[in-house]
């Protein structure tokens, strides 16, 4: 314990919500390396988004709010979003210093003395009386299991792994998910592979009109609704539907956009259905998504029953000192600004209420 240091808040995660609860640590007086710190284990600012695909360009990114007190403007379309918004989080950062520690990984949060929390890391332990857990979902990507995965004698790998379009020339690509990524890399892929297969575990919903404050208020509701039953949650994107731009339209149109249900085996050379339909394949790129990257929380033994953890607002309902920000109904960009706003408020009340220990 000789190593241990002491703050207030720990904040683990630099992304959208990490930058978001740690802005408002400082707006509300709490003073960064005396009284917070934020625990980063990427290598450079800029979250999950600087290991986005360099042909993910900024015009393509779907809903980027801007982090609260300072608006990105200017930004060029046509540029990788992984530089634009890395440049974007390193002149936040500087900006409001907010001395961000890196590359620390965090390994496990456990019960300390005296009411306080223990924050194992790479970089020692801190001691603190509560945790702003920001560590988003990029480093879960999910994998599914099907029979015969283990025999494919291509490739496979995640939307996490995407090198762009250009790796698949001349390829046959078997493409899973029906979410923004899967419909991405389809329309990039097709004008490279020799062929390209669209599969998914339920058809896909196209949005057609506007998204408004009301439809976003509704799908937000439901992954709320989740998360205060203890079940994992489902993104908000997942509840949104994909809208039906122009780019989706000629996908549609060209049979790129040509959904089939999901296959039942894998096989050395492709996908099998029960059917007896057979699609070849020479890669297969899982677009299933991501998890949320709470392991180093498992010692405080969160999880509820359904496999989640019970949120009541943004902290767990189990532990008030644990607020999770980007998790369940707040992992969106807007979602995450109004989350860390609203952690440190509740974080102030239940330092105000329970003073530190003499």
């Amino acid at each position: 314990m000789n190593n241990t240091r002491e703050v207030e808040v720990v904040v683990v995660g630099a992304g959208q919500a990490g930058l978001a609860g740690a802005y408002h640590l400082r707006r509300s007086g709490f003073e960064p390396d005396r009284d917070f710190v934020v625990l980063d284990h990427s290598p450079a600012p800029g979250g999950a988004w600087q290991f986005r695909w360099p042909s993910l360009t900024y015009g393509k990114v779907h809903g980027m709010h801007a982090l609260p007190g300072m608006e990105l403007t200017g930004a060029d379309p046509a540029r990788p979003s992984a530089e634009v918004i890395g440049a974007y989080f390193d002149r936040y950062e500087r900006t409001f210093d907010l001395r961000v520690r890196r590359p620390v990984d965090v390994r496990a949060v456990r019960e300390g003395p005296g009411g306080r929390l223990l924050v194992e890391t790479s970089d020692g332990v801190w001691s603190t009386r509560a945790l702003i857990n920001a560590t988003g979902t990029w480093d879960r990507p999910f994998w599914p299991r099907y029979p015969g995965q283990e025999t494919f004698r291509g490739r496979q790998l995640h939307t996490a792994q995407y090198p762009g379009p250009a790796e698949f020339a001349g390829q046959r690509v078997v493409v899973v998910g029906g979410g923004a990524s899967g419909t991405q890399h389809l329309l990039e892929i097709a004008s490279h592979a020799a062929a390209t297969t669209w599969v998914t575990r339920r058809p896909p919903v196209f949005r057609e009109g506007p998204f408004d404050e009301g439809a976003g208020r509704a799908a937000v509701a439901l992954v709320e609704e989740r998360v205060r039953q203890g079940l994992p949650p489902r993104s908000v994107v997942s509840v949104t539907g994909l809208p039906l731009n122009d780019a989706i339209r000629q996908g549609i149109e060209d049979g790129v956009l040509d959904r089939q249900p999901m296959f039942d085996r894998i096989s050395p050379t492709g996908v099998d259905w029960n059917d007896g339909r057979h699609a070849d394949a020479d890669v297969i790129l899982w677009a299933t998504g991501f998890r949320a990257a709470i392991d180093h929380l498992a010692p405080l033994r969160l999880r509820a029953p359904g496999g989640g953890i019970r949120m009541e607002g943004t902290h767990a309902a189990a532990d008030p000192r644990i607020h999770l920000v980007g998790y369940g109904p707040s992992a969106s960009t807007i979602g995450a600004n109004r989350a860390g706003r609203a952690a440190v408020r509740d974080i102030r009340r239940l330092l105000e209420r329970e003073p530190a220990a003499a």
